[in-house]
């Protein structure tokens, strides 16, 4: 059944809604989101465009939304998506619940194999096409700081292609392609949400991976920990969005970017 918000609520802009679903599922750390929450989020999630994050994907103008009152106002300065010449992260929020942030690629850039530890991610694909590559652990490495992690795992998606427009995905902790590659087909940007977010200090660290193929088990790979490629690099972008109004209680942590 479809839900009818009251009217200050769909005053707000696309980003704002999104923050404030996020800030109301994930407040309570110790409780996992249900599905309906999760469903609620890729809802929020499929309604949004790249204007609605300050990015002109140069599909359209930004004032043809449908929905004026949400997007940027005509005439804004968003960020032109040929000038990602590098994967860039354009930070949007985080706190100790969640991130938002959105990742875009120049065609042909790759963002290495790296899993999400104890995670729940949602993407959105606001323009172009991707290519994915995806895993879930058989049974997931035992933390150690003597060795790096290394495991059998499923294969989730073989190089399948997104297209956008498509749904939003989500990946769990130990489902959906916890550990997965992006490789942009043409140029595109990927919105993420992230909960938690990737904390050193609290056991979540960003993990590379090079993946093994076992001829005598089709279907699964060998992962092996890595250092990250060299030369590979994220840049950062400024946010231009619509302004986000936040919890005043929590603390917005604004780091350069994260995997995602």
């Amino acid at each position: 059944m479809a839900v009818a918000f009251p009217p200050h609520i769909m005053a707000l802009s696309k980003v704002q809604r999104l923050y404030d679903a996020c800030d109301v599922v994930f407040s309570s750390p110790a409780a996992a989101p249900t599905v309906g929450e999760i469903r609620w989020l890729q809802n929020i999630l499929d309604g949004m465009e790249a204007a609605d994050v300050g990015i002109d994907d140069g599909e359209k103008p930004t004032s043809s939304s449908s929905d004026d009152e949400l997007s940027p106002k005509s005439g804004s300065r968003l960020l032109p998506a040929p000038a990602f010449t590098q994967i860039t992260y354009v930070h949007i929020h985080q706190c100790d619940d969640f991130s938002i942030g959105v990742f875009c690629f120049p065609a042909g850039a790759t963002l290495p194999l790296h899993d999400h530890p104890e995670m729940v991610v949602l993407s959105k694909l606001l323009y172009g096409s991707v290519r994915v590559r995806s895993y879930d652990w058989v049974a997931a490495p035992s933390p150690s700081p003597s060795r790096r992690k290394c495991g059998l795992a499923r294969v989730v998606a073989a190089d399948v292609v997104r297209r956008a427009p498509c749904q939003a995905s989500v990946l769990f902790p130990r489902s959906g392609g916890n550990l997965h590659a992006f490789t942009a087909v043409t140029p595109c940007a990927i919105l993420d949400v992230l909960t938690p977010p990737y904390s050193e200090d609290h056991g979540r660290p960003s993990t590379y991976f090079t993946n093994v193929p076992v001829p005598s088990l089709p279907g699964f790979a060998v992962l092996e920990e890595t250092d990250l490629p060299e030369g590979f690099t994220v840049a950062g972008a400024p946010y231009l969005g619509p302004e986000l109004t936040v919890d005043m209680d929590e603390d917005d942590d604004d780091d350069s970017y994260d995997d995602e």
